[in-house]
């Protein structure tokens, strides 16, 4: 079933990283297996070292043939604001990626701490509100604090991507009472899960919840055979989504039997 995100009708609920794989083969490969329709580019980590600006006439230090290769996929391209820690610096990035891509996507990420890269919630509301004002559809990489999602869905976000875990970590989804929390009361919002899914199992779980999509990146590039292990998380987004729309049996305390006995035989 298509769905619509931000303005953009999909199919596929699978966002994927383009970071760290073994080649752009092996990327390209894995970005058909996984049918994802949504693909994030770190546009930050394509600069040459001391290159500081960057437009569609000077294109000096990108890796053309890599940006070339993520159009041709069909996918839409999600440019993100990885390795900024300031508002100010991802609020310039997110510009520069509008222009180079020619669209008004970002994902903004601004971290707050080297260790956990833990996004910093005070940068991030300012450069949400800015780049909103400037007429970007963010898509805010963010913890799983409700206040902190309020406060984004308060400054016009559409779109919420709050952590599984710690970025690149692979732990799954270590609170889940807060995921489930942000989706039981931010119903109208559309939630990603992002961050630290580490198995396809991870993504079934998230989907089950009721998110809307599962972005991820190391868990597919750093497998052994990163394109079967991108099928296999297509595979797992689109089981656990379709249990969530059939609707899960609930919980019991006690055994409840499955067929029930009327107390005498009877005979066919």
């Amino acid at each position: 079933m298509t769905y619509s995100l931000a303005d953009v009708t999909l199919k596929s609920r699978f966002f994927l990283g383009t970071a760290t794989y073994p080649s752009p083969k092996v990327l390209n490969d894995a970005i058909i297996a996984s049918e994802a329709q949504v693909v994030t580019v770190g546009l930050k980590r394509q600069l040459a070292p001391g290159q500081n600006s960057l437009s569609k006439s000077t294109t000096d230090g990108v890796d053309n043939t890599f940006f070339q290769m993520l159009r041709q996929s069909g996918a839409h391209l999600l440019p993100n604001t990885a390795g900024c820690k300031t508002a100010r610096e991802a609020i310039t990035l997110a510009q520069m990626a509008r222009e180079i891509f020619d669209t008004n996507w970002i994902k903004l990420e601004v971290i707050g701490d080297d260790y956990t890269l833990q996004p910093d919630p005070i940068a991030l509301l300012d450069a949400t509100k800015e780049l909103i004002a400037q007429g970007f559809e963010v898509f805010p990489y963010c913890t799983d604090d409700l206040v902190t999602c309020n406060r984004l869905l308060d400054l016009g976000c559409r779109i919420l991507m709050p952590w599984g875990a710690p970025i690149g970590s692979g732990q799954g989804l270590v609170n889940p009472y807060a995921l489930r929390v942000l989706r039981a009361r931010l119903p109208e919002a559309f939630l990603v899960v992002d961050a630290g899914i580490g198995s396809p199992m991870d993504a079934v779980h998230a989907m089950q919840m009721g998110f809307d999509a599962v972005l991820l990146n190391s868990a597919v590039a750093q497998s052994h055979d990163p394109v079967r292990m991108a099928e296999a998380f297509k595979l797992a987004i689109q089981s656990g989504r379709l249990a969530y729309e059939a609707g899960i049996m609930a919980k019991q305390d006690m055994a409840v039997p499955s067929t029930q006995v009327t107390g005498r035989p009877f005979l066919l």
